[in-house]
């Protein structure tokens, strides 16, 4: 009992952190990097070369062409598809190095569960409201909709650092209140 509550604060600062990437793939990566080259987070043992100038160069590259790309009208869209894996991995990633579990499936397992499903959930209802921009204001709104993302992305990503239990419950809570929508939807379009 006393390892699961050792782990409790890295499991709900890598889901508030996969909650960022729901939004921007590469942002909560950047920042999880930077955290931990600076020191204000560890990571585990097998993670280290998530602190590496090499990682930190192509999160920053990687994330300057993720925030440009979603403001061209359309490819945005496109961005979506890709996207979707993309922050699963991400989540997965984001919650798994925080993790210090000595059993590697259990470490993992969690960090698909928790990290990945909390992210592609997230990114899967940013998707849907990006279609329904697209089709009512013929892509004009996107660029509204981008800017918000990449506030939320960076807004989450940095108070996670801070605050990982009550972000990490909020990620939870909005995990829940995305799949509630979607699950919405889906019934509503059967039903038609």
């Amino acid at each position: 009992m006393e390892e699961w509550l050792s782990c409790l604060p890295g499991l709900l600062l890598g889901v508030a952190l996969s909650a960022g990437s729901g939004f921007r793939v590469f942002i909560p990566l950047l920042v999880s990097n930077l955290a931990a080259k600076f020191g204000l987070v560890s990571v585990s043992e097998n993670f280290q070369w998530m602190m590496s100038n090499t990682t930190t160069i192509v999160l920053v590259a990687a994330s300057v062409v993720e925030i440009a790309s979603y403001y061209i009208a359309f490819i945005d869209n496109l961005l979506d598809a890709i996207a979707l894996p993309a922050s699963v991995v991400a989540g997965t990633l984001l919650t798994t190095q925080f993790l210090t579990i000595d059993d590697p499936t259990l470490q993992w397992g969690l960090g698909i569960l928790a990290g990945g499903g909390v992210a592609g959930t997230i990114q899967a209802g940013t998707s849907l409201i990006r279609l329904g921009s697209t089709k009512f204001t013929g892509g004009i709104g996107n660029s509204f909709f981008s800017t918000f993302e990449n506030i939320l992305s960076v807004g989450i990503s940095l108070i996670s650092l801070w605050i990982p239990l009550i972000m990490g419950i909020l990620a939870i809570l909005l995990f829940f209140w995305m799949l509630k929508k979607l699950f919405s939807k889906k019934k509503r379009a059967t039903l038609l």
